[in-house]
């Protein structure tokens, strides 16, 4: 197992990949620690980011103060034990029931069968470079200011009834990036385009279409 990829070396991926394919500039959408990296590459390559959709990015938690790192620590305490113990599908079960909600099989199993099984078996990619990635990046407000680009950050109605992190984080980016606005997707966990491709796909749509990227 190698060491983490940070978020900048995923962000210069994603970077080359676009030069390669030959796009100069685009809408920028990442979900999950997909919307660190979309942060990122606003923030480095703002020339080739024309607008961002952030679907619950993994902001650090250690932004939100040190009593909600505790707190989110202590919660993920059992699966990392369960991780380094060997026991993968219980690990990735108690991550998964952490921030997706309890009913979260089902939902997979629905819109992308086998998904769990793959997930327990990329599990060592994911504690032991995907999670420690992301621990180790950080925005910071005067980052953020920097962001000019319009931004739409989704949220679904589920997330912020599971966890009050999901709202913080959704607060601290209307708060912090200049040209923010919020969607908060009705009967969503943190399995949102899985759960709602349509209502995702429209509410993407949308955003676009306010902010038209004109052909080369």
């Amino acid at each position: 197992m190698t060491g983490p990829v940070s978020i900048a070396q995923q962000a210069a991926h994603l970077r080359a990949l676009m030069r390669q394919l030959g796009i100069e500039r685009a809408h920028v959408v990442g979900h999950s620690s997909g919307g660190n990296i979309a942060l990122r590459l606003a923030l480095h390559a703002p020339e080739m980011v024309h607008s961002l959709v952030l679907m619950e990015p993994a902001q650090p938690v250690t932004t939100l103060g040190p009593e909600r790192m505790l707190a989110t620590r202590a919660a993920m305490a059992p699966v990392f034990e369960a991780f380094r113990a060997g026991d993968k599908a219980r690990a990735v079960d108690g991550f998964m029931r952490g921030v997706s909600g309890p009913s979260y099989r089902a939902v997979l199993e629905q819109g992308l069968p086998g998904a769990f099984e793959q997930a327990v078996v990329d599990a060592d990619t994911f504690f032991g470079q995907e999670l420690p990635s992301l621990q180790q990046w950080s925005l910071k407000r005067e980052e953020a200011g920097r962001i000019t680009q319009p931004v739409l950050s989704v949220v679904g109605a589920k997330s912020k009834e599971l966890s009050p992190i999901w709202s913080e984080r959704h607060e601290l980016l209307l708060a912090w990036l200049p040209r923010a606005e919020g969607l908060v997707l009705p009967d969503a966990t943190h399995l949102l385009h899985v759960q709602h491709p349509r209502s995702v796909a429209e509410a993407l749509a949308a955003f676009f279409a306010r902010h038209p990227l004109k052909a080369p």
